[in-house]
C-alpha cells in the first residue's frame, strides 16, 4: 500500500512539472492558445520594405508596441506589411509608418508616428502614409561611381 501511495505522489509531481514546463514554454514563446485579445492587426502599404522580416518590432518613440506578423505583395506590386499592435494604442488614420534600421547595418523595424486625425484605425485598418526603406547599397554605389548629386 505504501508503494502505491509513493508512486501516485511521484506521478502527480511529474504531471505538475510537465504542466508547469508547458505553461512556461508558451509564455516565453509568446504563444497564445485562445487568440490574442490584447492586440489587433493593421496593414501598411510600402514601396520598399527591404530587410523587414516577420517578427520585426513595431515601435513608437523607441518603445515596442507590436510586431510584424506578415510581409506580402499586393496586386499593385506594393509591399503589404501586417502589423499586430497593442490594443491599448489607438492609431489615428493619418499616422505614418516608416521602415527604420537599428544602427547602420542593424535589423529593420517599423516606426509609427502617430497623427492627429479624429478617425482611429480599427482591426484590419490600412496605413497608406508610409516611408520606405533607404537603400544603402544604391546610395553607396552612386557615391562611389560619381553619380551622386
Amino acid at each position: 500500500m505504501k508503494k502505491n501511495t509513493l508512486e501516485l505522489v511521484v506521478g502527480l509531481f511529474m504531471v505538475a512539472g510537465l504542466l508547469a514546463f508547458g505553461y512556461l514554454a508558451l509564455k516565453l514563446g509568446e504563444v497564445s492558445l485562445w487568440g490574442d485579445s490584447r492586440r489587433y492587426t493593421l496593414t501598411a502599404e510600402f514601396d520598399n520594405v527591404s530587410g523587414v522580416k516577420k517578427g520585426a518590432s513595431v515601435q513608437i518613440s523607441g518603445v515596442v508596441v507590436g510586431e510584424v506578423i506578415g510581409v506580402d505583395l499586393s496586386e499593385d506590386h506594393l509591399a503589404l506589411v501586417t502589423l499586430r499592435i497593442d490594443k491599448r494604442l489607438q492609431v489615428p488614420a493619418d499616422s505614418i509608418a516608416s521602415v527604420k534600421s537599428q544602427g547602420i547595418v542593424g535589423d529593420k523595424y517599423i516606426q509609427l508616428s502617430l497623427g492627429g486625425d479624429d478617425e482611429i484605425l480599427s482591426e484590419g485598418g490600412l496605413l497608406t502614409e508610409t516611408e520606405s526603406a533607404i537603400d544603402i547599397e544604391s546610395l553607396i554605389s552612386k557615391f562611389a561611381f560619381g553619380s551622386a548629386k
